[in-house]
């Protein structure tokens, strides 16, 4: 078996808020990350599949199919948006970098399965201090 990873980057606007919660509780819990005007981050995402090496091509999957499928599945609608208000597979999630990765990992598993490869992991760099892994 081999792995394979594909990187990507955008840009997007949150805030971490339970609308049930008061301002008060919010920023108690999610501190700066709470702020009622948003806040953003530049965003590394990883995308990794694995799965045999095709014997005709000598690779696992074409980068270009990984490429696109992952920027018009993902990065297309999260680049230079708010993850909380413009993005349809995050609508009702709180928008926490670990529930990103999930929403991300489930907009592009069925879409990877359609090849030879599987889903490996998702990765995302939130901060060049901060990221977050999700195997499925």
């Amino acid at each position: 078996m081999i792995y394979i990873t594909r990187k990507a980057s955008f840009n997007a606007a949150h805030k971490l808020s339970r609308p049930d919660w008061t301002e008060e509780e919010n920023t108690a819990v999610y501190g700066k990350c709470a702020n009622p005007n948003w806040h953003g981050h530049n965003y590394q995402l990883y995308v990794t599949v694995k799965g045999e090496i095709n014997p005709e091509t000598g690779f696992l999957v074409d980068l270009k199919w990984l490429k696109d499928i992952t920027n018009t599945a993902v990065v297309d609608k999260i680049d230079h948006r708010n993850l909380n208000l413009d993005v349809d597979f995050m609508k009702g999630k709180l928008a926490s970098t670990e529930n990103l990765a999930i929403a991300i990992w489930d907009e592009l598993k069925p879409l990877i399965e359609e090849s030879e490869a599987q889903l490996h992991c998702i990765k995302i760099y939130e901060t060049e201090n901060n990221f977050v892994e999700y195997f499925g």
